[in-house]
């Protein structure tokens, strides 16, 4: 396989962009061969695939599609993904990785991802990507914030190009809003059935951009968060209670007994019925009297 690949670490031009929100991190150029084998892997932002050449298949998650020349693929962040080749046609494809941008679907559309045929602005595109490897490759006097423009215009007129199927959106910077939202609502809800379909409608933004959201702002997934409340009140609840680990785990919301005390002990290290034990334990000698010596 060919591979060229750039990071972009320039603090500078990542203060720019559209918005001010829009950044590229990296770009890749790449032609299979018969070296390569994919595997699924996730990426924090956003790729647009740009394939020039070849024939292939796209996986995402567990379903596979069908790729070709002039088609643009952009998958949005933490959505498990990899290319296939096919041997005989090669796929060549030039792969940006860009933070700040994500996919805006409407409801009845898949909001992992999207595929677009850009025939009729190929060589617009292509002449764009081609002059940013040309900038990397040649690294002259402010090559990367050139990248950067040309990401911007690129941007433009893929929102352009997509409209009638999906749009390019800069990732809001109500974020912190939107993630306060999701945390208030677990801590008074976490008792109830709550799942990421069910926080991604309350806020009215897909599952994936508010699992990267949420992660971004509390280092932990909505869910590990979900869970930990849940763990922090049965703690409660087998101090206090002689409820069965059935009915905590019923009442706490959890799908089954088992895998309640499996949540528990992955937090605390013990399973809910030795936590319960220790605890009464050290209950039972702190009421115990104490010896007063020299008397």
């Amino acid at each position: 396989m060919r591979n060229s690949h750039f990071d972009f670490i320039n603090t500078e031009s990542k203060n720019r962009g559209i918005h001010n929100a829009v950044c590229l991190l990296y770009i890749s150029s790449a032609k299979y061969g018969g070296d390569w084998h994919s595997t699924p892997h996730t990426h924090s932002c956003s790729e647009l695939f740009f394939v020039i050449g070849g024939l292939g298949q796209f996986r995402i998650e567990n379903q596979i599609y069908p790729v070709e020349s002039n088609q643009l693929i952009i998958v949005n962040p933490h959505v498990e993904h990899t290319e296939i080749s096919l041997q005989s046609n090669p796929l060549q494809y030039i792969v940006l990785g860009v933070e700040g941008l994500e996919l805006s679907v409407s409801e009845e559309q898949d909001s992992r991802f999207c595929m677009v045929h850009f025939s009729n602005v190929r060589e617009i595109i292509l002449g764009y990507l081609q002059n940013m490897l040309r900038e990397i490759d040649e690294k002259k006097t402010g090559y990367e914030i050139v990248c950067q423009n040309l990401l911007e215009i690129l941007v433009l007129l893929l929102m352009r190009q997509t409209k009638s199927i999906t749009t390019l959106a800069p990732v809001h910077r109500n974020t912190s809003r939107l993630c306060a939202s999701v945390h208030r609502y677990i801590g008074s809800h976490y008792k109830e059935n709550v799942n990421l379909d069910t926080l991604a409608e309350m806020v009215h933004v897909s599952k994936y951009h508010m699992v990267h959201a949420f992660t971004e702002e509390y280092g932990i997934s909505p869910i590990s968060h979900l869970n930990a409340c849940r763990i922090k009140e049965s703690r409660q609840l087998l101090e206090t209670t002689d409820y069965s680990l059935s009915t905590i785990s019923r009442l706490l919301g959890f799908s089954s007994p088992s895998y309640f005390s499996q949540s528990f002990r992955r937090a605390e290290g013990i399973s809910p019925t030795e936590y319960r034990k220790r605890m009464r334990e050290e209950l039972s000698l702190a009421k115990q009297p104490h010896s007063i010596h020299g008397i």
